[in-house]
């Protein structure tokens, strides 16, 4: 029996060539990662001045002051809510918006599909001064106060991260079998039963790229989040910018803050990398 025949392997060249330029690649992406984690942990007068590579004076004092002089902590709780609340949102209207699209005809189907979809054709700063006149207008009127508060930035952070969640939920629903609703619902469930009990478990990826994205989206928004909150709504990609005084700037506590906000997003998605990889190339391909 012969041998299976093994796979030319690359010139050495080819592989050499490969290296440098991927721990170039690395080392360009990670040196920012570095001068921040380095600048986090100097006195303010080795920032200010001039720039060190290596610090001379190492302290952890910057992670302690962060919380002394900006209320991080409020703005790390609102940011939270705020990016929670819209990414559960988000998630239950998607599915139950893609659930029916992807298994229902009906009249005005394609022209829904379409109009979600040229939603993200439009850059978000055109929807700034409408949705601050509506928002306005609704607390004269009926007095429900969205303007400056959680809710309203909840319902904008909706209206971005919405569109795209639906359409990839539409199209990793797809990809998904009919005949597994089909024997759901010949064992006795309806609708609303089959898609929980058998199409959310085999969209599970989709679900979380499409969580994780919406998180994202309003995790680290700024320019709605500083026209669209006051001092007890702000976030923390607006509170970062207090600790630019008129005096001075705190660039080490800058690091440390953007250190320290940047964990729990980094943290989930190396949680979730694997679901979201799945979930990004399924429902990409049908």
């Amino acid at each position: 029996m012969s041998r299976p025949r093994s796979p030319i392997a690359p010139p050495r060249s080819f592989i050499w060539t490969r290296r440098v330029v991927l721990t170039a690649l690395a080392a360009f992406a990670l040196l920012p990662v570095y001068v921040m984690v380095s600048s986090s942990l100097k006195p303010l007068q080795d920032v200010s001045g001039k720039f060190q590579w290596f610090p001379t004076n190492l302290t952890i004092r910057p992670y302690f002051d962060i919380w002394k002089t900006v209320p991080l902590a409020k703005y790390f709780v609102n940011s939270l809510i705020v990016a929670g609340s819209a990414t559960v949102l988000s998630v239950v209207i998607a599915v139950f918006a893609a659930y029916a699209v992807s298994r229902y005809r009906f009249r005005g189907k394609r022209v829904f599909t379409v109009t979600v979809l040229s939603t993200q054709m439009f850059p978000g700063i055109l929807f700034l001064l409408p949705l601050f006149l509506i928002f306005v207008n609704i607390g004269n009127s009926t007095g429900v106060e969205l303007y400056g508060s959680r809710g309203g930035l909840i319902l904008t952070y909706l209206t971005f991260s919405l569109p795209f969640s639906i359409w990839m939920l539409i199209g990793y629903f797809d990809s998904i079998p009919r005949e597994l609703d089909e024997a759901a619902m010949v064992d006795g469930c309806g609708p609303i039963r089959a898609l929980f009990r058998v199409v959310v478990p085999a969209a599970v990826p989709g679900i979380v790229a499409v969580a994780v994205y919406a998180f994202m989206t309003a995790w680290g928004e700024v320019l709605f989040a500083s026209v669209m909150t006051n001092d007890a709504t702000r976030t923390l990609a607006v509170g970062l910018q207090g600790y630019a005084t008129q005096n001075d700037v705190y660039w080490n506590q800058i690091m440390a803050a953007s250190l320290v906000v940047s964990v729990p997003v980094v943290v989930g998605f190396l949680l979730l990398q694997r679901y979201l990889v799945a979930g990004l190339t399924a429902g990409a391909v049908k």
